[in-house]
């Protein structure tokens, strides 16, 4: 399930830098505009305490995290959407994503260049959404122009999306994303179109490492929280510099280095996961000493469209599933123990699969 978050902002903010990070690559990261002119495209595990127990108990020959797939999008700026900055081709890699990670500056630093000449958060944050709902205006606008005619002759589809995309034209035209818009059926012109404001968002504040372990105490900081607050976005804040530090390191030199600097959590691991579940993703697990694995799956899915993740004949062919939670792993641990317990359970074809999970699927074909 190849789920992809994109990650954009304007020129010398961090986002290769990050991205750097967050595949321990070193894609091109210099102190000016349109250092990276072809999206960077990485894959990632996403951390999970959870495996981190299994591996102990099992101690398997094989273990395979759930990934996530980050695509490092070159620096947008003003005129974008009028094709200013390779602004067309840019665009056009952020329609591919399915979620945006928007890196925001919230550092002073003389020696790296501003493309705006100075360092004001939410400005950048307006000018690129400004610019994604220019870009999003164009596309309903093109739209309009070809069922404007058909509406009129009462079919009752063209009608419907006629009124629609009308609606989404003028909260795009007052410069309201259409994630945040209040029309009704939006959801589906969202994803026919690529509407690149109608993406997920979460809102990363980069900022330096002598601030970061107390980022509450950064103005910039405080101005993009707020700003995301009003959005019913997330806003993560990280230092981008240590972020590349840590991805070089083993998972004990990690923790010692965090301890150093009061940092408890890696901002990575907060993006990573933020992502993850802003997509409405979730994991369940197969487990035992040839392998411990975990399977990604959007919430809402079934038991027998989960076992067609691990092969389509488990889809195909299934009869049940054998299932218990990750809480009752943790309290009982050994199988037989759980089955003594009554805590494994038979779930059918109805069954909505849960986060943590943990399955074992009968099949026969």
């Amino acid at each position: 399930m190849a789920l992809t978050a994109g990650i954009v902002g304007l020129p010398n903010v961090g986002k290769s830098t990050l991205f750097n990070a967050i595949t321990n690559s070193q894609v091109l990261a210099e102190n000016y505009p349109f250092a990276t002119i072809n999206p960077n495209v990485g894959v990632v595990e996403v951390p999970d305490e959870r495996m981190d127990e299994f591996v102990k108990f099992y101690k398997p020959k094989k273990t395979i995290y759930t990934t996530f797939e980050f695509t490092d999008i070159a620096g947008l700026v003003k005129g974008a959407s009028q094709g200013e900055g390779l602004g067309n081709q840019f665009l056009g890699n952020i329609r591919q994503t399915d979620a945006i990670v928007h890196v925001v500056r919230c550092f002073d630093d003389d020696n790296i260049e501003h493309v705006e000449g100075s360092v004001d958060p939410v400005r950048d944050i307006e000018e690129i959404n400004m610019e994604l709902c220019l870009a999003d205006l164009e596309t309903v606008e093109n739209r309009i122009g070809r069922i404007a005619k058909k509406a009129q002759t009462k079919d009752k589809d063209a009608a419907r999306e006629l009124a629609v995309l009308s609606a989404l034209k003028t909260d795009l035209e007052a410069g309201k994303p259409v994630r945040l818009s209040e029309v009704e059926d939006k959801d589906e012109f969202i994803r026919n179109y690529g509407l690149l404001t109608g993406k997920p968002v979460i809102y990363v504040a980069n900022m330096s490492d002598v601030e970061i372990a107390d980022p509450e105490s950064n103005d910039y900081y405080q101005k993009v929280k707020a700003f995301a607050a009003q959005e019913g976005s997330e806003c993560i804040a990280i230092c981008a510099k240590i972020e590349e530090e840590l991805s070089g390191m083993d998972k004990e030199e990690k923790l010692e280095f965090m301890a150093d600097l009061g940092i408890p959590q890696s901002g990575l691991d907060q993006i990573i996961k933020a992502a993850y579940h802003l997509l409405g993703l979730r994991t369940f697990f197969t487990v035992g000493e040839p392998e411990c694995r975990a399977w990604t799956f959007r919430e809402g899915m079934k038991a027998p469209q989960c076992a067609g993740i691990i092969h389509t004949d488990f889809e195909r062919g299934f009869i049940r599933a054998e299932i218990y939670s990750y809480e009752d792993f943790m309290q009982y641990h050994a199988e037989s123990a759980l089955r003594e317990h009554g805590k494994i359970r038979l779930e059918g074809k109805e069954y909505l699969m849960k986060d943590g999970d943990i399955v074992f699927f009968r099949f026969n074909v």
